[in-house]
């Protein structure tokens, strides 16, 4: 099932980050059902600390996203964003500063600058 979630309709897809790393996914269903009928919830294991919910309405999703973006859940003050197919540390900058991140995996969701090895 770990790679199930990338099959889920990205429109109803949230992305849960700054999860501890021992958060159950009750924790996660318990907060995100409040806003509507959830299809299915993945929390990352290894590395651990994010998570994906899939709502059955997008307009639940982005309600979610509104309303729980700098809550705690499991005792973590989270991240909430609708979920765009690219990491999501590519949207603070962090991503072409230098710190890494290895490559590999998930190729292009930084418009392909670092999908064949970074600018040189």
């Amino acid at each position: 099932m770990a790679r199930g979630f990338r099959s889920w309709n990205p429109d109803c897809k949230v992305y849960v980050g700054n999860l501890q790393d021992n958060c159950l996914k009750t924790d996660v269903e318990n907060a995100f059902s409040k806003f509507g009928p959830l299809k299915n919830v993945w929390v990352a294991r290894n590395p651990p600390g994010f998570a994906f919910v899939e709502f059955e309405d997008s307009r639940d999703a982005e309600d979610s996203v509104r309303a729980l973006d700098g809550t705690r859940i499991g005792g973590n003050r989270v991240r909430v964003e609708m979920s765009h197919g690219r990491s999501r540390r590519g949207g603070g900058g962090r991503r072409f500063g230098g710190g890494g991140g290895g490559g590999g995996g998930g190729g292009g969701y930084d418009r392909g600058i670092d999908r064949y090895g970074g600018p040189r």
